[in-house]
Parts: structure tokens; C-alpha cells; sequence
């Protein structure tokens, strides 16, 4: 398809950008102007013409749900505060940290910040 041709388009978009198109012709714009901003404007609301593959097209439905699942699963233990004892230190949160310093008993966890409680957490292992 050379560059310009708007053979991928769907009916609704070209109608679309005719309708921009005139739109534009109509304040004083220049015809190749409003062609231009037309079918920009086109591309910015609808991400261009139709397309015969995409994103995640080789992931099975199966798996998609699953990743949603498991997604879904990890956010919920993430709000309940749920430690990972397995990631490092340093990628965990905050809030994990504190919720590790408080099992070991450290004092004064409250009010260190995240590299403090991970250097503390550190010494006390």
C-alpha cells in the first residue's frame, strides 16, 4: 500500500474526515491543509485504519484471563499488605518493608524512610 492511500480505512472514517475536511475549508484553511489536519484528526481519534492483526494476537483467550486472574490476585494481596519474603528488599514497597521491620521489632520503624528500613532490615537478618 503506498504511503497516503487510504484503502485500510472503514467507510465511517473516511465519511469522518470528509466532514473535518470541509469543516476546515469552510474557515480559510488551504484544501491540502485541512486534507492534512482532517485525517490527523481521524488518526488521533480512532488510531488510524483497520488492522489485520494486533496486540495479543497469538495470546489464547485462556491465558489472557489468567494473566487478568493473576493480576487481579496480586493487587488484592498488595492492598491486604501482604508480604513477599522471596523479592529483594529493595524492590519491595514501603509499606512491605514496614510490615517486615514490625515482625522483626525494630524500633523506631515508623519514622524511617524506605532506604533506612531496608539498611535495618539488613543488619537485623
Amino acid at each position: 500500500m503506498p504511503s497516503g492511500s487510504k484503502d485500510k480505512y472503514t467507510v465511517a472514517q473516511k465519511r469522518k474526515a470528509a466532514a473535518i475536511e470541509a469543516t476546515y475549508e469552510q474557515r480559510g484553511v488551504p484544501t491540502d491543509e485541512a486534507r492534512a489536519r482532517a485525517w490527523a484528526t481521524v488518526n488521533k481519534q480512532s488510531g488510524g485504519g483497520e488492522r489485520l492483526g494486533g496486540s495479543g494476537r497469538g495470546t489464547s483467550s485462556q491465558a489472557k484471563a489468567r494473566a487478568r486472574q493473576d493480576s487481579a490476585q496480586r493487587a488484592a494481596a498488595t492492598r491486604r499488605g501482604e508480604v513477599h519474603p522471596d523479592r529483594p528488599l529493595e524492590s519491595q514497597s514501603k509499606q512491605e518493608l514496614l510490615h517486615l521491620a514490625r515482625a522483626r521489632q525494630i524500633s523506631g520503624r515508623s519514622t524511617m524512610r524506605k532506604a533506612q528500613l531496608i539498611s535495618a532490615l539488613k543488619k537485623a537478618s
